[in-house]
């Protein structure tokens, strides 16, 4: 389908509406083929299909960056990793650097609002204190502080000797992920948070937080899972989708499904064993769509039209000024914010197009309308309407369009080097649990 909202409905004014709650389930590693509502056949996703058949799918939605930490840092701040400091590699238990807590990020937003916010899952963005989800405008926190790969099982623990991988309740560890079966309980222990969490909270506004440890490898997965899946990548596919589906009962069970938007996506394009479905690319390597677009659904009963699908391109970097405007709060003015507001996008309002006039996939491509054109090579051009999986570069017979998107693409890093604030730094940092003696 050619850019668009598919159906239309009347605008919404949100200020005679109560204030909403919000929900942001985050997958890691998902592919944007992954699920039946995105034209996988090998994965059962019923729970999301039904999100998908009451809500909007999102065909043309980004992340801010590729990888876990830079992808978080967008996402919590509605800014390009490298604007806050957090582009490049992942962060290390026991590193010094960590998301800024100068930065503002969507918890801190809405609590100007007196909402509730918990965190529950991968946090990702710095171990040390002053980098945890308490210091960036979260209530509440149960989770693991950084990739679940980060544990003595690793290929590499031999290189990094990872210290063991803490599981918290707030600032307070309470397990350890010791082994598989520890791996394989994560996404139930994860959602069971969120879901009590929003049953205490159901009085008031609140914000769920919930990046998910599935589907990055490792990958283990609960008995009653494998034994209807091949293998445990299906496995924490469809558990993921279980996990959406005891979100969203909880909301209908509690009255709050006609008050609550919930958005469902992933952090970066998908690892080994994952489909990126008809796109080209995947987690790693140059920057197809593959690489940065995702599998997004937004859900909110009687305000996003059901069925609907927009091909406009959208963002990760997108949540907070969204969020912020439809709970009457206010967006960060005092610095750059790379994020548009998207509400009308996901009401379909008539004639709603993207706000971005560009995105930009790190600093070595962009996308403007229908066109891509990458840095990679001697410069690749591609017609994503006609094209959504690159396999014809078009840059010789499009000069124009080529120098035009260079422009841009070289603006924005021009900008970015001008306009960036600094990622933090601690002395002497520690892990939260004590690295092994050798």
């Amino acid at each position: 389908m050619a850019g668009g909202v598919v159906l239309s409905n009347r605008s919404l004014n949100i200020e005679n509406l109560k204030l909403p709650n919000f929900v942001v389930i985050f997958i890691d590693d998902m592919g944007y083929g992954d699920i039946e509502p995105f034209g996988s056949t090998r994965n059962s996703t019923p729970h999301l299909n039904r999100m998908a058949k009451e809500g909007m799918k999102l065909t043309s939605f980004y992340i801010g960056w590729a990888a876990c930490t830079p992808s978080r840092a967008s996402l919590m701040t509605g800014c390009y990793a490298r604007r806050v400091g957090m582009d490049g590699r992942v962060c290390f238990p026991g590193e010094a650097r960590g998301l800024n807590p100068d930065e503002i990020t969507i918890a801190d937003v809405l609590k100007t609002k007196g909402y509730a916010t918990g965190c529950f899952g991968k946090w990702h963005l710095g171990d040390q204190p002053q980098f945890m989800p308490a210091r960036h405008g979260f209530d509440y926190y149960y989770g693991i502080p950084y990739s679940n790969d980060m544990w003595r099982f690793h290929k590499l623990n031999k290189k990094y000797n990872f210290p063991p991988l803490p599981l918290l309740r707030n600032d307070e560890v309470i397990g350890v992920v010791e082994d598989g079966d520890d791996q394989a309980m994560l996404c139930r222990q994860f959602t069971d948070e969120a879901v009590s969490f929003i049953r205490r909270n159901k009085d008031r506004p609140f914000f769920v937080y919930l990046p998910h440890a599935f589907i990055h490898h490792p990958r283990f997965a609960r008995q009653e899972f494998m034994e209807k899946a091949e293998n445990e990548t299906e496995a924490q596919i469809e558990e993921t989708d279980w996990s959406a589906g005891q979100i969203l009962k909880t909301l209908r069970e509690l009255n709050l499904d006609k008050n609550t938007l919930v958005i469902f996506t992933s952090d970066n394009g998908g690892s080994s064993g994952t489909s990126m479905g008809p796109l080209r690319g995947g987690k790693g390597g140059p920057v197809y769509e593959g690489h940065m677009r995702e599998p997004a659904i937004a859900w909110w009963p009687g305000r996003i039209p059901a069925g609907s699908v927009c091909d406009e391109i959208a963002s990760t970097i997108d949540i907070l000024p969204t969020f912020a405007k439809l709970a009457g709060a206010q967006a960060p003015t005092d610095r750059v914010i790379d994020g548009k507001d998207i509400s009308a996008l996901l009401f379909a309002e008539p004639g709603a197009k993207s706000p971005h006039d560009a995105f930009f996939y790190k600093a070595m491509g962009v996308r403007a309308g229908k066109w891509k054109f990458l840095t990679k090579g001697k410069g690749e051009l591609y017609n994503l309407e006609e094209d959504i999986g690159e396999k014809n570069n078009i840059a010789s017979r499009n000069p124009d369009t080529v120098k035009r998107l260079r422009n841009l693409l070289q603006q924005h890093v021009d900008d970015l080097e001008k306009n960036n604030r600094p990622a933090a730094f601690v002395e002497n940092p520690k892990p939260i649990l004590p690295f092994p003696e050798r």
